[in-house]
């Protein structure tokens, strides 16, 4: 038997959207380096390592995120226990509106995503570290 899939990514990616308040990356730009705001990259290590990070940025893997944010989860992480604002961000931003939302959620709040993601974030002109050049 073939399984059916009743609600594909792009319905779960609509449906986030619209619970979340979402960033530009303009706004996001001016988020950085404040001390009330914490940027998590959701993207896996393997794409910070080649496409760099955005200084600053805590780092935790998606499949990770409802296990580190959880305190009564023997991987949870205290940077979730602070009271600040999340900033979720993954490569193009689909990962990281579906992450935001979970978060949400769980009763983490406030949280947003950038729109775009981190690929919208260096086209921006945002500042980066690390990376490969590939070229």
């Amino acid at each position: 038997m073939v399984q059916t899939i009743t609600k594909g990514f792009r319905e779960l990616v609509r449906e986030a959207e619209a619970r979340l308040e979402r960033l530009e990356c303009a706004d996001a730009i001016a988020l950085h380096g404040r001390e009330d705001v914490i940027f998590v990259d959701v993207r896996d290590v393997r794409e910070l390592e080649r496409e760099g990070r955005i200084p600053g940025a805590f780092h935790c893997p998606r499949g990770m995120l409802e296990f580190w944010i959880d305190p009564e989860s023997p991987y949870h992480r205290d940077i979730f226990q602070q009271d600040k604002r999340f900033v979720f961000f993954c490569a193009a931003g689909l990962r990281s509106v579906l992450a935001a939302e979970v978060a949400q959620r769980m009763g983490l709040a406030p949280v947003s995503d950038i729109v775009g993601g981190f690929g919208a974030w260096k086209a921006a002109g945002g500042a980066v570290e690390g990376g490969k050049d590939w070229s």
